[in-house]
């Protein structure tokens, strides 16, 4: 596919993610109070909208939707670095519209500041242990088991929701958007550098 086609793809698809994280967050926080089960409720759309996207997305461009992932296939040499930094601004771009079109869904401002602390060690190294592992997933499926990429991607993020103190943001572009909802799934600007390195939410004590 050209290019234009390709940056289109990733930022669509990193803003339909954007939208089901943002989105399912503010649905399950208003239809229950139970933290853990509001959790599941933005887990389960999450992984399911990851599955779709890479499926149809990854012909046209390789369904990145994270800078993270762009940045192991430009150190691949599967992309040149200026087109490494073009998918990158797709995914910034589809990641903030993605938040604003949840939050206009839902009758909120377009754009806020979140206030929810997600900082610490423990989550950082969360961080780090979310993000290698979607990278290790994602390689070795390319290796192994090339069509089954879009549920191991999806699979692997609905499991890394649970078995990380962050709940598995691994990606900087949707990290950044979601510092600009303060919804079930916000982070805190200033929390936010530590808590990218792919998309993942909850609303969590400190």
């Amino acid at each position: 596919m050209d290019l234009s086609r390709r940056l289109a793809a990733e930022a669509l698809g990193t803003a339909l993610l954007v939208a089901t994280v943002v989105g399912s967050g503010i649905m399950a926080e208003s239809l229950t109070t139970d933290t853990a089960l509001a959790l599941l409720g933005n887990t389960l759309p999450t992984g399911a909208i990851l599955v779709v996207l890479i499926t149809i997305l990854g012909p046209i461009s390789g369904a990145h939707f994270n800078p993270a992932v762009t940045l192991v296939f430009a150190l691949r040499r599967d992309l040149t670095p200026r087109d490494a930094a073009l998918y990158t601004l797709a995914q910034v771009a589809g990641g903030i519209a993605g938040t604003v079109v949840a939050h206009l869904m839902f009758g909120e401002a377009p754009l806020q500041l979140s206030e929810h602390i997600r900082t610490g060690g423990p989550q950082w190294f969360a961080e780090a242990v979310a993000a290698f592992g979607l990278v290790a997933v994602i390689l070795a499926g390319l290796v192994h088991a090339r069509n089954a990429i879009p549920w191991l991607v999806g699979l692997y993020i609905t499991a890394a929701y649970w078995f990380t103190a962050s709940t598995s943001f691994a990606n900087p572009a949707v990290t950044l958007a979601r510092a600009l909802t303060d919804s079930f799934s916000g982070i805190r600007p200033l929390d936010a550098p530590a808590s990218s390195p792919p998309s993942s939410p909850a609303r969590l004590s400190p």
